[in-house]
């Protein structure tokens, strides 16, 4: 068995500006990821390894570059999930935490519940020693003038995603030479939505899903339409009815886009070694490294591809 990771940045129209540096992002997710998985790691650990290095990136939406609330606090959300024993762990709207996607692990690790919520899932991290972090260092600069530029919800979406609704999660899918899957998705939430504003990023079946008999997904786009559609299972149970990854993506966004009006893009692996990755925003930054080498793309139908270097 081949082990493989793909990872994302966020489904939405990524500006000029940001391009690169999304894809360089991703590229270097998708290393460390499989780095772990190479070293005999588990596809649980890859996921998170990979999430992790994109919430340390103040390029993406997740971690250190978190968007700012309606008040302009940072609430952070995230899930991971263990395809082969269905075990998930999840966090939202949490504070003070620079990688979530470990706290959403030892949600599931250390408690006997899936998912832990704003105080509670602080008091949590606390109790087990995670180290917090000021917020201002979650934020940047750029954030801070956006955020202040234009702090009505509806128009900042449409002005970010050029009407295309779509938002900057990161996350991973990942298979193991053991023929296990995972997933981990983890986002800082849509700029100026409302205090306490919880998307699909850390809701299990929407933002992401893990099943060794079918496959694991993440994930990326506008979370309130990912959620009416239940995206991540929706997608696996085309996958269970016999069609192939992409089309089984396609087919989900397509639903998506015609039921709800919502963009957004997934990665999806499956046991034997399969990926895809899928959208329908104008952009989204992912990579996949499989035994051929390092693939990325960011514009639609874009595959390209880099020998790793040894």
């Amino acid at each position: 068995m081949s082990a493989v990771i793909v990872v994302h940045g966020g489904a939405w129209a990524i500006p000029n500006g940001l391009a690169k540096a999304s894809v360089d992002g991703v590229k270097v997710a998708a290393c460390e990821g499989f780095s772990v998985l190479q070293r005999g790691g588990s596809a649980l650990d890859a996921v998170e390894a990979a999430v992790r290095a994109l919430e340390d990136n103040t390029v993406f939406d997740a971690g250190h570059g978190a968007v700012l609330n309606a008040d302009g606090e940072v609430e952070l959300d995230a899930i991971i999930m263990d395809g082969r024993t269905l075990a998930s762990g999840a966090v939202s709207s949490v504070k003070n935490i620079a990688n979530p996607v470990s706290l959403a692990r030892a949600v599931m690790e250390k408690t006997a519940h899936v998912m832990l919520t704003s105080t509670g899932a602080n008091l949590f991290a606390e109790s087990i020693g995670m180290a917090t972090v000021p917020t201002d260092t979650l934020v940047t600069e750029n954030e801070m003038k956006e955020w202040r530029k234009n702090k009505n919800y509806v128009a900042g979406v449409m002005e970010d995603f050029n009407c295309q609704w779509a938002h900057d999660t990161v996350g991973a899918v990942a298979v193991d030479s053991a023929g296990n899957v995972a997933c981990a998705t983890s986002t800082g939430g849509i700029r100026n939505k409302m205090v306490g504003r919880v998307g699909d990023s850390p809701i299990i079946g929407s933002g992401g899903y893990a099943d060794n008999f079918v496959g694991a997904v993440s994930c990326t786009g506008h979370g309130e339409s990912i959620l009416k559609v239940t995206l991540a299972r929706l997608i696996l149970s085309h996958v269970e009815q016999g069609k192939s990854l992409a089309d089984s993506s396609q087919l989900s966004l397509k639903y998506m886009g015609d039921r709800v009006l919502g963009a957004g893009g997934a990665i999806v692996v499956s046991p034997s070694g399969q990926w895809a990755a899928t959208f329908t925003t104008e952009r989204m930054a992912w990579a996949a490294v499989d035994h051929d080498g390092l693939w990325y793309g960011l514009e639609p139908n874009e595959r390209l591809k880099e020998q790793l270097s040894q």
